[in-house]
């Protein structure tokens, strides 16, 4: 029997040559591309399977800080909302870093702060506060606010669940039952676009919910500084999306920078809303019934309020193949005949 597997067609830059030996230049950008296609992802942390520790102390950002000043200069150059987000430390938590996606108002303030809840698994190096739980409850709480903060502005009300989050319907639903309105939601990589998880997931999110959501992918990546030669690791396809599931802003360009835009019409959706009878779904959420989903833990919480995250060939021995077990073994997923 021949297993199913996962082609993957390289698309490398490819410069001219004058002699034999400038062959060599292609050759390493292949050797890059081979890496980058390989993790199906980008960013250096994850590819490069760096120590967090180290990556912490070196590479993660304060917020606020230099950074958040410097996109806090142009929101009021602009006069408008920023959302981004960026590998960040914790002030409380030492040789800790999070995705920390966050708001910045047009004076250039921060208002808000997203610690990712859903890391691309397996291989983002990122801690995300179920893996401190324990800690996070007993600082912030146990409430929609302590994991999906919304903020009310002049422009609606904003949330953020960033590239893998949007791959759960949980954490939507949460910014919607917290009031979101709009939801930023980046990025997400290749083959995820190419093959259109990406559009699916985000249109469905931004149905169930009826808020819309601004889905800008990623650019091409340099993975090192000094690389002269860009990789497309996440193949475009960036949306804007309305409380309908429609798109009302489409960008396909994945190669270089662009920008991706469509309009935002706050009162239609408040409206739709308060008047719709049917695909208004939250009103009709049978609540009770929906715990019995929840009662029984799956993902182990409190994985690194001791120890630092596992690099990838560690977690998928100790968290990916015993969480695979668990479900076979609950009876959830029946085991594959060729396993």
């Amino acid at each position: 029997m021949i297993r199913p597997y996962t082609a993957v067609g390289l698309i490398p830059t490819v410069r001219g040559i004058r002699r034999r030996e400038d062959i060599k230049t292609n050759l390493e950008h292949l050797a890059h591309l081979f890496k980058a296609a390989s993790w199906l992802q980008a960013f250096n942390d994850e590819v490069l399977d760096l120590d967090h520790i180290e990556f912490a102390r070196t590479c993660a950002i304060d917020i606020p800080g230099p950074e958040t000043e410097a996109l806090g200069k142009l929101a009021r150059e602009y006069d408008a909302f920023v959302m981004a987000q960026a590998k960040a430390r914790h002030p409380d938590l030492k040789d800790r870093f999070f995705n920390v996606g966050f708001i910045i108002d047009p004076a250039g303030e921060v208002i808000l702060q997203h610690y990712k809840v859903s890391p691309l698994f397996p291989v983002e190096h990122s801690v995300c506060p179920h893996d401190v739980y324990d800690w996070w409850v007993e600082k912030y709480g146990r409430s929609l606010d302590a994991f999906w903060p919304v903020a009310d502005t002049e422009i609606g009300r904003l949330g953020i669940m960033m590239a893998n989050e949007g791959s759960y319907p949980e954490n939507a639903r949460a910014l919607a039952l917290n009031g979101a309105e709009v939801v930023y939601r980046a990025s997400y990589p290749h083959p995820a676009t190419g093959n259109e998880i990406f559009e699916i997931q985000s249109r469905a999110r931004a149905l169930d919910n009826n808020l819309y959501i601004v889905a800008p992918n990623m650019g091409t990546y340099y993975l090192f500084p000094e690389e002269t030669t860009p990789i497309d690791t996440f193949g475009g396809r960036s949306f804007v999306i309305d409380y309908k599931g429609r798109i009302v802003g489409r960008q396909e360009y994945g190669a270089g920078s662009t920008y991706v835009s469509g309009v935002i019409d706050i009162e239609a959706l408040r409206d739709h809303r308060a008047r719709a009878q049917w695909d208004n779904w939250l009103k009709d959420l049978r609540t009770e019934l929906y715990q019995l989903l929840y009662e029984q833990p799956i993902y182990p919480k409190n994985l690194y309020l001791k120890r630092a995250p596992m690099k990838h060939a560690e977690y998928r021995k100790k968290v990916i193949e015993p969480q695979i077990k668990l479900l076979q073994d609950r009876g959830v997923w029946a085991r594959p005949s060729r396993a």
